[in-house]
């Protein structure tokens, strides 16, 4: 099992997450951003046939309900969980986009393991280079690590964005990734001195 990336607390191993989970030492918190399974329903208006989108849904055509459903098992925050069969949460943690349009979704709803009230974020959905067609903002990938402390793993790690957060506040985190297109994103992003927010 040799790594991708490993340099200054930054671990990205290119593979399937079911190949990798089973071999990894525990850690402190899961933050990932799975595919939710959507496929042809991404269709709806001319901003998917433009830029990371690019028209294809291939990577989104099935939701991996047994990764998911192991995942659970240990402290994590699952972005997406509402697309997913999950064991009843107290706390889900709610991203509302200030500047959604008609054809996409107004907030994004994220599964979390803890027994805490639900929060919400308001950010918006746009302003910043995309490098992956479903990448979140660095700073909601930093309020969600608020959360809670330690280690990361990111399972579905697409172009690297929760490592970025972890990197930025000091945290150690692995990432996981089945394309290798996105291990390079990611390894050019974590490699970069300023990193765009």
């Amino acid at each position: 099992m040799t790594p991708y990336y490993d340099h200054a607390g930054m671990t990205i191993y290119c593979a399937d997450c079911r190949d990798i989970l089973p071999h990894l030492e525990p850690v402190d918190l899961v933050l990932t951003d799975p595919p939710y399974g959507l496929g042809e329903k991404w269709k709806g208006g001319t901003w998917f046939t433009r830029g990371v989108y690019g028209g294809d849904v291939g990577w989104d055509k099935e939701a991996p309900q047994d990764v998911v459903s192991e995942l659970v098992k240990r402290p994590s925050i699952i972005w997406g969980g509402n697309y997913f069969a999950m064991p009843p949460s107290r706390c889900w943690l709610a991203w509302f986009k200030t500047n959604s349009v008609p054809t996409m979704a107004d907030h994004e709803l994220a599964w979390t393991s803890f027994d805490r009230p639900s929060k919400s974020y308001s950010r918006t959905c746009n302003g910043w280079a995309r490098f992956h067609p479903t990448e979140k903002p660095i700073d909601l990938m930093k309020w969600c690590l608020s959360f809670a402390g330690g280690s990361i793993l990111d399972p579905f790690m697409g172009s690297g964005t929760t490592l970025v957060a972890a990197k930025q506040l000091g945290r150690k985190a692995i990432g996981i990734e089945i394309e290798e297109k996105y291990c390079e994103i990611a390894v050019r992003r974590l490699r970069q001195e300023v990193l765009v927010l």
